[in-house]
């Protein structure tokens, strides 16, 4: 059972409603998420700013719907997990790269490099090593593109935690959770 309130659109504030609206032009729907951070409309619109920043970066949107995989994964995210698989294989994301996604692996070599890089910063909580930073670059990763990948694993691991503490409902289809 939810733990957090969410916003109706119909009945929201102005600015609620604005933002709410915003994320159904975008999405053509409006997630359980996006109402319950619109009960604070600083919480949403910030959010919404700084994925709408991320997504004019240099990273695709695959390889960033993949890194909320290893997100949502590695924080035990259901509702994240299940929203990724959803918007992962609308943002061109294989089957197989999206079963392979919690595990930080994909076909492509670089893109693995990039979800193990990801994986490193979660579960070391950014203290990296310099053999983490070695690898990502040898895939071809600038330092430009490592603080995208750093970005949308801060972003992540915001809407992980939200969706956890508020037992978000999920409203895209369930996906299980990977085996440790």
């Amino acid at each position: 059972m939810p733990r957090l309130t969410t916003v109706d659109p119909a009945t929201a504030t102005p600015t609620a409603k604005a933002l709410l609206d915003k994320v159904e032009r975008m999405l053509g729907v409006t997630p359980n998420m996006m109402r319950a951070m619109a009960t604070s409309p600083a919480v949403l619109d910030a959010y919404l700013s700084f994925s709408g920043s991320l997504s004019k970066g240099s990273l695709s949107g695959a390889v960033r719907e993949q890194i909320a995989l290893v997100s949502a994964a590695e924080n035990s995210c259901e509702y994240c997990y299940a929203a990724h698989h959803e918007l992962g294989a609308r943002a061109g994301v294989s089957a197989a790269d999206l079963a392979a996604g919690g595990h930080a692996k994909a076909a492509d070599p670089r893109t693995a490099a990039a979800l193990r890089f990801a994986r490193a910063v979660l579960r070391t909580k950014g203290f990296v090593t310099d053999e983490d930073l070695a690898e990502v670059r040898a895939a071809g990763y600038t330092d430009g593109e490592l603080g995208e990948i750093i970005g949308n694993v801060a972003l992540n691991v915001f809407t992980n935690y939200f969706n956890s503490v508020g037992h978000t409902e999920i409203d895209f289809p369930p996906v299980a959770l990977p085996a440790a």
